[in-house]
């Protein structure tokens, strides 16, 4: 007998397929089951089987197996990768293909959004590159795709562009160059595109990734070779507006009044029949509130 093999999602498709082609049915065929099918992370693998004409049974002409073919879209194929992997993960997330013309956008709904954004969305990113490997496998030409999660990314965008806005001003302010945090190519070009077209900064990238970081540069830079100061370090922002110079030593109580310093040497001295040794004494019950601590057993001296 002479077989031939065939493929299909299931060994149940792969036969239906392999018996229709060839004519034959179950009763006059014999199967061998090569491989089951079975999904993957990343994909899945085809059933295989091999069918042959059992003796004495005539197959009729037939054509030269046909290859699958999926109808799924590159969106439709990254969304269901994408449930896939919210499973794996034990995430209870919804995910919906919003377009995919000039380019595939995914929106994700999850009961927990910090377990799919992640910290200043680490997490987001990584599942967008992952989505993007899926939807371009087999293209020749790359298409974007974006992953976004309740609106997050454009939210993220708006923070972003008023914080460069926010840090042009001072380093204008200053004459200092500003280094921000490390961030991801996608927030520094958010920040590169606020600042491209405001007059009297400029801004450039250094380091390298993943700690590459961007630095905002005004063009009244007192000195060029000091170092840029982090964007967090507000020292003292409120001396560059005039107050806030007080001497530090001055500052004891509220409203800059002195206060006298404790002295731990002065102790007081413990009341007689107190029995105790030294130390600082408790002040009597007008103007101490406290636990007493002691034999509460005698009536007339509770």
């Amino acid at each position: 007998m002479k077989y031939t093999e065939f493929t299909g999602k299931t060994v149940e498709e792969a036969i239906e397929k392999g018996l229709e082609e060839l004519g034959l049915t179950a009763e006059n065929a014999d199967v061998r089951i090569l491989e089951e099918g079975k999904k993957k992370l990343f994909g899945s693998v085809k059933a295989r089987v091999e069918i042959a004409p059992k003796d004495g049974v005539e197959v009729a002409a037939k054509s030269e197996p046909t290859q699958e073919k999926s109808n799924k879209t590159d969106g439709e194929r990254t969304v269901e990768f994408l449930e896939g992997l919210f499973k794996l993960l034990n995430i209870t997330a919804c995910t919906e293909l919003v377009s995919e013309d000039e380019k595939v956008e995914i929106n994700v709904t999850a009961a927990n959004t910090n377990s799919v954004i992640g910290k200043r969305g680490a997490m987001l990113d990584a599942i967008q590159t992952l989505a993007g490997a899926v939807a371009n496998t087999g293209r020749e030409e790359y298409k974007r795709v974006v992953v976004d999660c309740e609106n997050y990314r454009e939210n993220r965008e708006a923070t972003l562009t008023k914080l460069a806005d926010n840090l042009a001003q001072k380093a204008t302010r200053l004459g200092k160059k500003i280094k921000l945090e490390p961030m991801n190519p996608y927030e520094r070009r958010i920040i590169h595109a606020a600042l491209a077209e405001k007059e009297g900064v400029s801004t450039q990238s250094e380091g390298k990734e993943p700690n590459r970081y961007l630095v905002i540069i005004p063009e009244n830079l007192e000195d060029p070779t000091a170092p840029a100061i982090p964007a967090r370090a507000e020292r003292n922002d409120r001396r560059d507006r005039g107050y806030g110079n007080r001497d530090r030593r001055d500052r004891g109580g509220r409203g800059g009044m002195n206060k006298k310093p404790f002295n731990r040497d002065r102790r007081r001295e413990a009341p007689k029949g107190s029995g105790a040794t030294g130390g600082t004494s408790l002040k009597s019950s007008n103007d101490f509130f406290g636990i007493f601590l002691g034999n509460s057993g005698n009536d007339e001296n509770k």
